[in-house]
């Protein structure tokens, strides 16, 4: 019973870290996407395009953060 409620405290701990991981990268990426538009002076289109350009790699990223957390704790908890 015990190795059941480590594996789901071990389970919250790669959620946790991943929304906190994702939220930080997904919120630089727009804000990028907002700065980089007003310095170039693009208007709302531009900067709409721009939060979607710089997202989709924030958000690979954070897919890619979330398989390599739920490994690592795999790993350490067999």
């Amino acid at each position: 019973m015990a190795a059941t409620s480590a594996r789901g405290g071990n389970l919250l701990t790669v959620i946790s870290a991943t929304v906190f991981v994702g939220v930080q990268t997904l919120v630089t990426a727009i804000a990028a996407g907002w700065a980089v538009a007003g310095l170039f002076n693009l208007g709302e289109a531009g900067e709409y395009v721009l939060m979607v350009i710089f997202a989709v790699p924030a958000l690979y990223a954070t897919w890619r953060y979330a398989r390599s957390a739920a490994r690592t704790e795999a790993a350490l908890t067999h």
